[in-house]
C-alpha cells in the first residue's frame, strides 16, 4: 500500500486535505539523508497520493536547509512518477496580484548554496533542462485551476533565490528588469532534482505578497506572507482534487526518459558505491 504515484511538495495542511483514504504516515530514508519529515501516503479518487510539507512540520527547516536530494529521492522510492509543487511566492509584476495563482513554465537560479544534483563522485550526467517543467501536468493543474474559480495564470518565470532573507529594494527592482513574475526560494532547486530522477515536475505558485517594489503597497513581510497562504491553502486543495483524476495514468512526456542519453560515465567505470547509492535513477540504464 505504500506505493505513490504522485507527489505533493508543500507546507502543512495539504496532508490533511478532505477525501483522502487509506492513510499512513511512512518515514523514508535514503542514500542521501533524511527527507524534511515522515510522508503521509493516502488514496484519492482512486490514486495514490504522497505528501511531503519541505520545511517539516511546524515549518522548521530554511530553505538553504532544506535536504532536497532526499526529499525527492523519497519519492522516487515510492514510486512516484510526478510531483506537485505547492509553493508562495512573491509577485515581481503588477497584474499578479496576491491571491492569484500562477502555473509558471520558466526558472531561473539564482541560489548560491544549493546541492542541486545526484551526480558526481565518480559518475557525470547531464539531463536537458530547457523546459524545466513538465507541460503534460502543467496544463491540467491551469486547467483544474480555471474549473475551481481561482484567478489564474499560465506561464512565466519564477527567479529563485536563496534566502531567508527577502530581497533588498535594489534586488527586488533587478529581477523585475529582468522580466520575470514571480519570486521564491525553494522550486528550481526541486525542479532540477525532478528532472534527474525523470519525475515530472510543475509548480502551483501562491502570490502572496508584491514583494518590496511596489510603490503604493507594503513591504513583504512574515505576516502578510501566512495571511495570504492560509486564505490560499482551501483553493489549493480543491485545485489538487479537481486535477488528480484528470492526470493521465501514463506519462507520454519526455520527463520519464530525462535520463536515457544523458548519463556520460560508462557503466564499468562506475564506482560501485555510486551504482549502489544512485541504482533507483540509473539502474535501468546501466547494468
Amino acid at each position: 500500500m505504500r506505493d505513490a504515484e504522485i507527489g505533493i511538495i508543500g507546507g502543512s495542511g495539504l496532508y490533511d486535505m478532505e477525501g483522502l483514504e487509506d492513510i499512513e504516515t511512512v518515514s523514508v530514508g535514503t542514500p542521501f539523508g533524511e527527507p524534511s519529515d515522515s510522508i503521509v501516503i493516502g488514496t484519492l479518487y482512486g490514486r495514490r497520493l504522497a505528501f511531503l510539507p519541505r520545511h517539516g512540520r511546524g515549518h522548521r527547516v530554511l530553505p538553504s536547509e532544506i535536504n532536497y536530494r532526499a526529499n525527492i529521492m523519497a519519492m522516487k522510492s515510492l514510486g512516484v512518477g510526478r510531483i506537485i509543487s505547492v509553493s508562495a511566492v512573491g509577485s515581481m509584476k503588477e497584474s499578479i496580484e496576491p491571491g492569484h495563482i500562477v502555473v509558471p513554465d520558466q526558472f531561473f537560479d539564482h541560489t548560491k548554496n544549493r546541492k542541486s544534483t545526484f551526480f558526481g563522485e565518480g559518475v557525470v550526467a547531464h539531463v536537458g533542462f530547457a523546459d524545466p517543467v513538465c507541460h503534460e501536468l502543467s496544463e491540467v493543474l491551469y486547467e483544474a485551476g480555471v474549473r475551481t474559480g481561482a484567478t489564474m495564470h499560465k506561464g512565466g518565470t519564477y527567479i529563485c533565490m536563496e534566502g531567508p532573507q527577502f530581497s533588498t529594494r535594489a534586488e527586488s527592482r533587478i529581477y523585475r528588469s529582468w522580466g520575470v513574475d514571480v519570486i521564491g526560494m525553494t522550486n528550481v532547486t526541486e525542479a532540477k532534482l525532478a528532472r534527474e530522477a525523470e519525475i515530472c515536475y510543475a509548480t502551483l505558485a501562491l502570490a502572496t505578497d508584491y514583494d518590496c517594489w511596489h510603490e503604493t503597497e507594503e513591504d513583504v513581510s512574515v505576516e502578510a506572507v501566512i495571511a495570504t497562504l492560509n486564505r490560499n491553502v482551501e483553493t489549493a486543495k480543491s485545485i489538487i482534487r479537481d486535477a488528480v483524476p484528470r492526470v493521465p495514468a501514463t506519462r507520454a512526456c519526455p520527463c520519464a526518459e530525462a535520463l536515457k542519453f544523458g548519463i556520460m560515465t560508462p557503466g564499468n567505470m562506475i564506482p560501485e558505491d555510486a551504482k549502489k547509492r544512485l541504482g533507483l535513477l540509473i539502474g535501468r540504464y546501466i547494468s
